[in-house]
């Protein structure tokens, strides 16, 4: 699955050209591509994103690949990670990526901003997605001050963070939405949320994700 993410994500990038906006703001779609990029080919810039006193070599390494010709720098992005990365492996290539290009294909995809899905997920995508949020759920969730519980159309249920004395607050949608709204993309999720007013707000005040 997540080589055909791959292709999907490429194919998007390509329709939508190099200076379309994405929800990784201010990163436009060569800014995201040249990302991508960078994350499996250049494993030693990779401490720039942790750490501020080397964000300079990965912020002007990330200008160098956004300005690359267009067609070559989504070709390197479908084309996947060289021959010594682990993730050339199915079974690592799934752990590591397959989330990482759903969510970056919805930044493109959504990148106008507003709410609600632009394709059809099929439904093993979905229930990997599902797996993936009720096992890690917990990490995204972590500094909620209320409990969050995720929640499916098809019944499927996961409490990711106990219930606390400011309440409990319920995320119903697809896996694909929880999964957007984990990713701190709140505001193009389509997420339905139920529980007390000051509850929910507390929810998204709060720092949600994995940063």
């Amino acid at each position: 699955m997540a080589r055909t993410e791959r292709q999907a994500l490429a194919d998007t990038l390509v329709a939508a050209g190099p200076d379309a906006p994405t929800l990784c703001d201010p990163w436009d779609t060569a800014d995201l591509a040249a990302h991508l990029v960078i994350r499996e080919r250049r494993p030693d810039l990779a401490p720039g994103i942790m750490v501020p006193a080397l964000a300079g070599r990965l912020d002007e390494a990330m200008d160098e690949y956004a300005a690359r010709p267009w067609p070559e720098l989504v070709e390197d992005v479908r084309s996947g990670p060289p021959a010594w990365s682990p993730t050339r492996l199915g079974p690592v290539d799934e752990a590591v990526n397959l989330v990482e290009f759903v969510v970056h294909h919805e930044d493109v995809l959504r990148g106008d901003g507003s709410p609600g899905p632009r394709r059809t997920i099929g439904a093993d995508l979905r229930e990997a997605l599902w797996t993936h949020l009720a096992r890690f759920g917990r990490l995204y969730f972590r500094r909620s001050p209320v409990g969050v519980v995720l929640a499916t159309p098809s019944g499927q249920r996961a409490t990711v963070k106990g219930t606390t004395e400011a309440g409990t607050v319920v995320l119903e949608g697809e896996p694909e939405e929880l999964l957007l709204a984990a990713y701190g993309r709140r505001r193009v999720a389509q997420v339905e949320e139920t529980g007390g007013k000051e509850a929910v707000a507390s929810l998204w005040a709060a720092p949600i994700g994995l940063a």
